[in-house]
Order: C-alpha cells, then structure tokens, then sequence
C-alpha cells in the first residue's frame, strides 16, 4: 500500500506519518517513509535517525535532468550517472536505491525526494515529477507499506503525484481554512483515481473542541479515522528535535493509544491486516 498524508501547514503531517511508521513497525510491518516535502527538514530527527540520506534529486543529477530522465527521454539527453540509472528502471525496490540515498533504522526506511536550499534557486516542479515517477515505480513487499509525507496545500495534485497512490488521507488542525483545505483534497485525490481514506483530527485541546471540529466536518461529509489530542511530551520532543518513539503509557488515553485506533481504521484501505496488541502486552 502507499499512503498519501496530506493536508495544511503546520497541521502535524510529519508527526502523523511518524506515529504512523511507528505504530506499523510494532504490527511486524516494514515501512517506506517517502519524504516528498520540499520545505521541511526534520523528519528524520521524529523517526529516530542520526542523519538524514542524500536527496533522489541529487542520484537524478540535479532539477535540469529530472524532466528528461522521468519522460524516457534519450540517456544523451538525460546524461545520467551509472547508479542513477536505477531511477529509470521501470520498477523500483528500496534495496535497488544506492545507500546513501536512504536511511534504515528497526524497520522503517526513509527516501527524501529533495529539498529548497536557497533563494532563487527556482520551483519545486521537478521534485513533484520524481516524487511520481518514483512512487510509480515503488514496488513493496507483502509486509511493506510506503507513506508519503507530502508537501503543505494542494499543488502537489496539480503534478499527478496522488494517481501513483493507493489512498490518501488528510490531517487537519482545529481550524476552518484546515476543515476547508481538507474538503478540497478529498475532491482533488478522487479526481486523481486515489481512494480518500479520511480525516486525522489534530493537536485537540478540549473536548468542546472535538465536538466542534467533527461536527464541521460531519456536515461536509468527511469521515474521521481518529483524533490525536493535544500531548505536551509530543510538543517536548518536537520542539527539542527528538524521536518520537516511545511515546507509550499503560494508563489512560495516550498518544500511541490514539494512533492504534488510526492505524485499524486504515485496515480497509491496504495489508493493515496484523490486528492491534494491548500496549501493555509490548
């Protein structure tokens, strides 16, 4: 399966797709973090890793053979290094991709497509073509599930990049331009032939809060696969540049609690089929 998780800025993209990664990991899953977001640079941080692995753009020779190379263009044309070739390969596996252009770590790998490094340095256009063509030609394992952490908003629609995935799903954050932006991308990942699979409900402070926000979307049809409340060990770890492993608690409603109920919500969608253990069975 590959997943799509898209929705505003700073809605908490990369931490869903962290809790996400981890919360498979412990269901004897091995998954593939694409990340597709051109802007932010620390998600190698959330899943635990010391560094993160060269950009694809750079194996592509830079954004000018991006277009060429994808297209099928001539290999003069393209003038592709020898391992870069693997990017023209009509199917793809992890394990095919040079190894300093993705990082492992207990399970989980991590792929970055590119990212902006200066001014002027022109549109991301060209890693939203890779960021399709790879997720294209990504072939996984049974036991393997790719989740791509988009970049903020919706122009990444406009590059196709959804028709190379199975599902897509939405993270909003407690307010309306975010309830809104995920009706679009709903109506945008159907027209793209992708299924939407729902709504993850973010950083709730408040019950009141809840009630509010699932009645918003309720009322323009959006289904919700779970919420994830506010959690101050969460923010802790953010704002300190941490992992976000090992975010577990025996007692009460908790962070990884919340992310199970997702994760069984998204059974339907792909091979999510290991059931959720107890927590306090790990």
């Amino acid at each position: 399966m590959k997943l799509c998780v898209c929705g505003k800025g700073g809605s908490g993209k990369s931490t869903i797709v962290t809790l996400l990664a981890f919360e498979l990991n412990r269901r004897d899953k091995k998954v593939v973090v694409i990340d597709s977001d051109e802007s932010n640079a620390g998600l190698y941080r959330m899943l635990g890793m010391k560094h993160p692995p060269h950009p694809l753009i750079e194996l592509a020779g830079g954004k000018k053979n991006v277009m060429p190379m994808m297209r099928k263009e001539s290999v003069a044309s393209a003038k592709p290094e020898e391992q870069a070739l693997v990017l023209m390969q009509p199917e793809i596996r992890v394990a095919d991709l040079p190894t300093e252009f993705v990082v492992c770590k207990e399970g989980c790998c991590l792929v970055v497509v590119g990212k902006i490094h200066q001014s002027l340095e022109g549109c991301a256009c060209p890693m939203g073509v890779l960021t399709r063509e790879f997720l294209k030609r990504l072939r996984l394992n049974t036991d393997e599930i790719a989740i791509v952490d988009m970049e903020a908003g919706v122009e990444h629609f406009g590059r196709g990049i959804e028709t190379s995935a199975n599902a897509v799903m939405a993270v909003v954050e407690p307010s309306l331009e975010s309830i809104s932006l995920s009706e679009r991308i709903k109506e945008l990942a159907t027209s793209a032939g992708a299924q939407f699979a729902g709504v993850v409900v973010n950083k709730v402070a408040s019950a009141e809060i809840e009630r509010q926000v699932a009645s918003e979307l309720e009322r323009r049809d959006m289904g919700v696969l779970g919420v994830i409340r506010h959690h101050q060990e969460v923010a802790d770890v953010a704002l300190l540049g941490r992992t976000l492993g090992g975010l577990k608690h025996e007692d009460g409603p908790s962070c990884a609690e919340e992310i199970m109920t997702i994760v069984d919500a998204l059974r339907v969608f792909g091979n999510f089929e290991q059931p959720a253990i107890a927590l306090r069975d790990t």
